[in-house]
């Protein structure tokens, strides 16, 4: 699978965050505070939801440790910062080079699409990853775990 390579905007979000890691994964304990709230979010744009994932190192999917800690976000995108809910927090995306990878079927069966882009893709590409956030993002044809879902997976990249 061929990623597209984009260059996103500086993008503003606002969500709930928490620590987790995939050993004592708690992204459904995020997204059951978060996904309630959402309509509290007055100046969002559009409707796609973001899973967001701040990684400490850049070098994080090498020497993989399950129990390694990292930053998750539920979100949406905004206009701008007034108005933050209560309990909700702000992530701003820097501008930057993403490869885009599409993704269709149940996102708890996604592991194969990971190893692929960080053991396959990645290391053949041209490209390191880059220390901005990853993220999913989950548009119209986002179903959870129904097997026809479709979300896409944005790797930060940089040129070796």
């Amino acid at each position: 699978m061929v990623p597209r390579i984009e260059t996103l905007p500086i993008t503003k979000l606002i969500g709930k965050k928490l620590n987790t890691s995939f050993a004592n994964d708690k992204t459904v304990e995020l997204w059951r505070s978060f996904s309630p709230r959402k309509a509290e979010i007055k100046n969002a744009i559009g409707s796609d939801l973001y899973s967001v994932e701040i990684y400490p190192k850049t070098h994080f999917f090498q020497n993989f440790q399950p129990t390694a800690v990292f930053e998750k976000w539920a979100a949406i995108t905004v206009s701008d910062y007034n108005n933050v809910p209560e309990g909700m927090d702000t992530l701003t995306i820097p501008s930057g080079t993403y490869a885009v990878f599409h993704y269709k079927g149940k996102p708890s069966e996604a592991m194969d699409m990971f190893r692929y882009i960080y053991a396959d893709w990645l290391p053949n590409s041209g490209f390191n990853m880059d220390k901005r956030p990853y993220f999913a993002l989950m548009g119209a044809k986002y179903k959870g775990e129904h097997p026809e879902s479709e979300e896409e997976f944005w790797i930060p990249i940089k040129e070796k």
